[in-house]
């Protein structure tokens, strides 16, 4: 991963957002970037997959890419309710989300799961953001970097670089839950993942 690491500002929608209501968002995102010139990191916006190709227009022109929230491992198939990197790729995306840990929780997503669909990701040409994070209870027990390390080393495929694919750290017990994490948390955290991926890479 020798490549020069750029910051990346990403915004999740989730199941968030109708068509009106996000082409609004999207337009006023889109103007306030044009007006300030092209920025010093990546921006990214993940809607819902029924907002990928409106948005993609809405922002055209803006520096402002789109990716999806997830995708399948396959190309294609008998897999209903799901899409694929291809798909998302041919929609315009940029970038795709892996990993999350709502995916993990609400979808029992394995880390395995995970590799695949980076691995998919990235044949169809998409950056994957593979995100790892702890939960409270493996906070409490003292093993936020064992966790990460592991998820890391199951969900990352053979074959990434910095420019196919970006590591996100989501400290899952701060979701929703009104905690924050210290900087020193996340620089712990953000120096063991980086560790660990030169080691590797």
């Amino acid at each position: 991963m020798a490549a020069k690491i750029r910051p990346l500002i990403a915004g999740n929608w989730k199941m968030n957002g109708l068509k009106s209501a996000g082409l609004r968002e999207a337009r006023n995102l889109a103007r306030t970037m044009k007006k300030h010139g092209k920025p010093g990191c990546d921006v990214l916006v993940c809607p819902p997959a029924t907002l990928l190709a409106p948005l993609r227009d809405a922002m055209k022109g803006s520096h402002i890419a789109i990716g999806g929230q997830d995708c399948h491992g396959n190309e294609g198939g008998a897999h209903t309710g799901d899409i694929s990197a291809s798909m998302l790729k041919d929609t315009g995306c940029a970038y795709v989300i892996v990993g999350h840990s709502e995916r993990r929780a609400d979808h029992g997503e394995s880390s395995r799961e995970v590799r695949a669909k980076a691995e998919a990701a990235h044949r169809a040409g998409l950056r994957a953001i593979i995100c790892v994070g702890e939960t409270a209870a493996e906070r409490k027990r003292g093993q936020t970097l064992k966790v990460i390390g592991k998820q890391l080393a199951d969900s990352l495929p053979k074959g990434s670089t910095a420019k196919n694919t970006v590591v996100a750290y989501e400290p899952v017990w701060a979701i929703g839950t009104g905690l924050t994490p210290t900087v020193e948390d996340v620089a712990e955290v953000h120096a063991s993942i980086r560790s660990r991926l030169r080691r590797r890479f």
